[in-house]
């Protein structure tokens, strides 16, 4: 029987389909595999189901030869290298579809949550202090902003359609035009949306071009207090200068679901989120990488990439196989 590593706690449903394919040795806690552990774990392994903490590079499948498949649970995969999968006949898999719709609609409630002052209001209650109406922490609407979305993939697409509820102005900048937009959207001039943005949304893919796009100079262009949502990946922003932005009030507030820490191929990453950022409990709001976080969703992201460890098993194309 083939040996199949599940690299982070998986559904039981994951677990019975590859069981039904192989011996499977999955990780049952909520933290993954120290760099050793997994390697080990691999050495003899024919598949791999992989998660956001795991980085596959030449010298991981150098030591695990007898993989055929490394199947990412996720759709960005920044962590892995396809070139070194290809280069070993290793097929490299990712679940491109799923995660867009509930990543646009998390990207929505972090507009709402910052712009609405959703956790100082929050805090107030809390704090004892609230008891009844009072003229203070007046926030931003979505409706009548200027919305500028850059990245025009599935993502920032999905985010301009469900903003078509609300009325705003959505403009998208994007490299390559994806495809079309949504009707109440429309493209735009990377100056255009950095000069009109109220909310910047920053839903981009990260490459040796994106990371750090959204830096102090960019920044320095937006109009005071603009409202910046990071939903994609965490790089493409420095943290740093929003920090700073946000301290000579340039920024008017920051969101964030992923952070530049995870970005675990990157060797001069920052290993912690800046403190100045954690500590401004007024205009920021954090959430720890839920984009995808709805249970039913993370179901089937895992069992479509537990199926392409089937496909490749049974010698077939996998269906998600991207670089080969």
């Amino acid at each position: 029987m083939p040996r199949i590593v599940v690299t982070s706690r998986a559904f039981p449903e994951t677990l019975d389909l590859l069981r039904a394919h192989g011996e499977v040795v999955a990780n049952a806690d909520e933290e993954p595999w120290s760099a050793e552990r997994l390697r080990a774990e691999c050495r003899d392994a024919e598949a791999m189901l992989a998660f956001m903490p795991d980085t596959v590079d030449d010298a991981f499948l150098a030591a695990c030869p007898r993989l055929r498949i490394v199947a990412c649970a996720l759709k960005g995969f920044d962590n892995f290298d396809v070139a070194a999968c290809a280069a070993r006949g290793v097929w490299l898999t990712i679940v491109p579809d799923l995660l867009t719709e509930p990543t646009a609609e998390l990207t929505v409630g972090l507009m709402i949550g910052l712009g609405r002052l959703v956790l100082p209001a929050d805090a107030l209650v809390r704090g004892g202090e609230f008891q009844g109406w009072r003229p203070v922490l007046y926030g931003r609407s979505i409706d009548g902003a200027n919305v500028g979305i850059l990245g025009g993939g599935a993502v920032g697409r999905a985010i301009a359609r469900k903003l078509a509820g609300f009325d705003c102005a959505t403009s998208v900048y994007d490299r390559v035009n994806a495809g079309p937009l949504p009707a109440n959207a429309r493209w735009s001039s990377l100056d255009e949306v950095i000069a009109t943005a109220d909310f910047l949304v920053v839903a981009l893919p990260l490459n040796a071009g994106t990371r750090h796009l959204v830096d102090g100079a960019l920044i320095g262009r937006l109009r005071a207090g603009t409202l910046l949502v990071n939903p994609g990946r965490g790089s493409v922003v420095d943290e740093r200068a929003v920090a700073d932005a946000l301290a000579s009030g340039q920024l008017g507030g920051y969101a964030a679901d992923v952070f530049e820490l995870e970005d675990w191929a990157l060797p001069d990453r920052p290993t912690a989120i800046d403190a100045r950022l954690l500590a401004d409990r007024t205009r920021t709001v954090f959430t720890a990488h839920i984009g995808s976080a709805v249970q039913a969703v993370r179901r089937r992201i895992e069992l479509d990439a537990a199926l392409n460890i089937v496909e490749a098993l049974r010698g077939d194309r996998p269906h998600g196989a991207i670089g080969r």
